[in-house]
């Protein structure tokens, strides 16, 4: 599994991770297997959020044991993120994660608190030792200036936003101002949500060939492609082990540079966004 710097001085973090949106409304068990086969193929980086309803209970059964192993990240909702609400809110999701402290710990996106306050909740968090870093969810580029004016230099390990095949607004500005300041990118539904390209279209036939040309699956080479960038990571979630063994094998696929060309004419990413796009 390809790992690479989480922000620019944090830790080395597999590029291909694994996110468990709805992943508490499938089977309990195959979800935990999936986590746990997940670990063990190099998916260090499991992403989570208090807004998931049980999943933070759920990773906390496929991480016990193996804390140490992972790079383990949850969210504080925007009507929680005043400065003392931020702090109880952490302290819940480590109860429901049964551990000690997060690697990071994300503002899943901008509310009605100013920013000025979940940063202190942040920095409190840091010194305390239950964060070991900070980022953000769904920040477009304004927002991220304004964040950066509050925070400083260095402080903003991530910003996690929607980048698909079909969704690549953040290529125009936020990548770019990310790569600038140093911030990792983290794309969550990396296929879609419910909107992965029918093998029946053209663009569907060009994955597969692009797949078969590399022994690998179309998925595989979605991933591969979203990633090409060394500051991007992605966190598809996997419902079942046979797919965590899928989504791993992403981790070491390079895309040729025809490929990559292939793809981006197949896949444009369209013309200036008016906003960040969510789902």
């Amino acid at each position: 599994m390809r790992k690479t710097k989480f922000g620019g001085s944090g830790p080395d973090v597999s590029v291909i991770g694994q996110g468990t949106w709805y992943i508490d409304r499938g089977d309990r068990k195959s979800a935990v297997a999936a986590l746990r086969r997940g670990l063990d193929l190099g998916m260090s980086h499991i992403d989570t959020a208090e807004m998931y309803g049980d999943a933070e209970p759920v990773v906390a059964e496929a991480v016990a044991g193996r804390r140490d192993e992972v790079f383990l990240v949850s969210k504080v909702l925007p009507g929680n993120a005043s400065r003392r609400g931020t702090i109880t809110a952490c302290e819940r999701s480590l109860a429901r994660l049964r551990t000690d402290r997060l690697d990071c710990y994300l503002l899943h996106w901008r509310g009605a608190y100013p920013l000025d306050e979940a940063v202190a909740a942040f920095d409190e968090l840091v010194a305390a030792g239950k964060i070991r870093s900070w980022g953000v969810s769904n920040f477009d580029t304004d927002d991220l200036d304004e964040l950066l004016a509050v925070a400083g230099k260095a402080k903003i390990a991530c910003n996690q936003v929607l980048y698909h095949l079909q969704e690549r607004a953040i290529e125009h500005a936020v990548i770019p101002w990310c790569v600038q300041h140093g911030v990792a990118v983290v794309a969550y539904s990396p296929f879609g949500h419910n909107a992965f390209p029918s093998p029946r279209s053209k663009a569907g036939e060009l994955l597969q060939a692009i797949a078969d040309a590399h022994g690998a699956s179309p998925r595989q080479i979605a991933l591969a492609f979203l990633t090409r960038q060394p500051s991007v990571f992605a966190i598809p979630k996997a419902g079942a082990p046979e797919h965590a063994v899928d989504n791993a094998a992403a981790g070491t696929l390079v895309l040729g540079d025809s490929q990559i060309a292939a793809l981006d004419k197949a896949f444009p990413r369209g013309s200036q966004p008016c906003g960040l796009p969510m789902l």
